[in-house]
């Protein structure tokens, strides 16, 4: 079926095929002398690619997304991009009344994975409405836990708890090797296949005691380098694996840290006796919880010693980084496309937003950002879009009934999360008229069922702002025999705010390698950039109750 898609199809064939065939567009061909041995005239070439440039949008977001490996990155790195603009720090455990000011920018974050940013307008009043736009920090990943170890026909397992643990696999009838695995916690929705055979690294956040012993603080950690695999069973010993591929999510997917040749789970173990060994009483409890090579590894990265850490949240990810690719560099293949591409455009429009080159007149609504953590499982976190973060931020700003319900009614949400491309192999997964095509433009979100929240009001709203600054819209419906997705917007809906949900269209969404486009990083940014220049406006313009 021909559509607006034109694919390239890359069939098995020898160099001197690829020869014969003028080689055009950004190929070029360059002579290299054939050994004396080899006449063939054909061996005398090779082929070569020019790389196209890519926006530089899409070249900032790469830079974020490689540096974002965990929510707490992705925030931190956040925080940082805001501080740089003159975005000041608040914290939640302070008192605001006095720190807000007509004009100013502020931001705050919640357990290192959530942050909202807001500027405040001049001549900004109790009960004035908030520009807002929501995203996510969160991606489908695996993550680590404590384990609790049990022996089981020669080999020592973690207790089935729900999350990725450490343990030492000792394979039945040996005594001199040993594999350091990981169980597993996995996310609702994830294709296991697809993170088999990859190299993972791990990373994220450790709780560290500070100089003197007496205070603690919480340290990013990123280990860059291949520490793990999730090995598939060799085709030969199960020949009906391209058949149908199934398996058991709790014994068949284990990431394998390394081979080790002495007992590595828990502090060194001091032999007394062979019926009696003395376990090391020094450190707490994550080192007798986690192999001490685990330890060490981290310890080294963030320069403490081991008996430092005292816990850590880790999360494993593909060390391949993120890059543009396609014939003329048109795609980003990464990573956690979901969600962070949303995160990093808010991020960079909330800045263009107070820009020298382009500052708003900071009048009318105050412009808002909020990273929320915890969608891909819910929300129902402190940190999550269910938690008290916007509520309290409404609080914080109006505080009287009546204010708090007056700046509800002026508001209006965008819920970013990102969406599903039409796949050029897969069409009719699509509804028939709704088929969003990556570097298309902004993408809307509606469903029947209010798995989005998007309705004619909100449509009306964003495409009405988009267009104004030359933007494109497409829709996305799901079909009616397919189950809908859903995001934040519904589930921030229920605080009475007009709310649209929307996205960039991307195919592989929840794989471990995604496919965006390069000219949506901008298309993005561009769409909620025109969310906090004219919302107000076109909303006064706007006569409904």
């Amino acid at each position: 079926m021909k559509d607006r898609y034109h694919m390239v199809l890359l069939r098995s064939c020898t160099i001197s095929h690829l020869i014969r065939t003028p080689l055009r567009g950004s190929f070029r061909t360059t002579t290299n002398p054939a050994p004396k041995l080899i006449p063939h005239p054909l061996k005398r070439y090779m082929v070569t690619m020019v790389h196209p440039s890519i926006p530089p949008a899409a070249a900032s977001f790469l830079d974020f997304i490689n540096a974002s490996p965990t929510p707490f990155h992705a925030v931190h790195n956040a925080s940082e991009r805001l501080e740089a603009a003159g975005f000041q720090r608040v914290y939640e455990k302070d008192d605001w009344e006095n720190q807000l000011k007509e004009g100013g920018r502020y931001f705050f974050t919640r357990n290192q994975s959530s942050l909202i940013a807001f500027t405040i307008p001049k001549g900004w009043k109790k009960g004035a409405g908030l520009s807002i736009v929501a995203t996510h920090t969160d991606s489908p990943c695996l993550r680590a836990s404590s384990p609790g170890v049990q022996t089981r026909q020669g080999r020592l397992f973690a207790g089935q708890y729900p999350g990725l643990s450490s343990l030492l696999f000792l394979p039945h009838g040996t005594t001199d090797r040993r594999y350091v695995e990981l169980l597993h916690w996995h996310w609702p929705v994830y294709p296991y296949n697809e993170i088999s055979l990859r190299d993972l690294s791990l990373a994220g956040r450790v709780i560290v005691t500070e100089k003197g012993g007496t205070k603690f603080t919480s340290r990013l950690v990123n280990l860059k380098r291949p520490l793990l695999r999730i090995p598939t069973l060799a085709i030969h010993l199960d020949r009906t694996v391209n058949d149908s591929f199934k398996f058991n999510q709790e014994t068949q997917f284990i990431p394998i840290l390394g081979q080790i040749a002495s007992q590595l789970n828990g502090p060194p173990v001091l032999e007394t006796s062979d019926k009696n060994p003395v376990i090391g009483a020094t450190g707490s409890n994550v080192q007798t919880n986690h192999h001490t090579a685990l330890i060490d590894l981290i310890a080294e990265d963030i320069s403490v010693s081991p008996e430092e850490i005292h816990d850590f949240e880790l999360c494993l990810y593909d060390v391949q980084p993120s890059q543009a690719g396609g014939i003329n560099n048109e795609f980003i293949f990464s990573p956690r496309l979901d969600n962070l591409m949303s995160s990093f455009c808010a991020v960079e429009a909330m800045v263009d937003s107070v820009s020298a080159d382009r500052a708003l007149p900071l009048e009318g609504n105050v412009n808002v950002i909020a990273l929320f953590n915890h969608e891909e499982i819910g929300s129902v976190s402190t940190s999550g879009a269910e938690s008290s973060l916007l509520p309290s931020l409404f609080h914080r700003l109006s505080p009287t009934p009546a204010a708090h319900d007056q700046s509800i009614a002026r508001s209006f949400l965008v819920s970013a999360d990102m969406g599903h491309a039409i796949h050029p192999s897969y069409m009719d997964s699509h509804e028939q008229v709704h088929r969003p095509e990556i570097n298309g433009g902004l993408v809307v979100k509606t469903n029947a069922k209010q798995r989005y929240a998007t309705d004619a009001i909100g449509t009306f709203l964003i495409r009405k702002l988009v267009e104004k600054r030359g933007g494109r819209i497409q829709e996305f419906e799901v079909r009616n025999d397919m189950p809908c997705g859903s995001t934040v917007g519904p589930m921030l809906s229920k605080m009475g705010l007009r709310t649209v949900d929307v996205g960039m269209p991307m195919l592989s969404m929840h794989s471990i390698r995604e496919t965006g486009g390069t000219k949506d990083v901008q298309s993005y940014i561009d769409a909620f950039s025109s969310l906090f220049e004219g919302f107000k406006d076109l909303d006064a313009s706007l006569k409904i109750d």
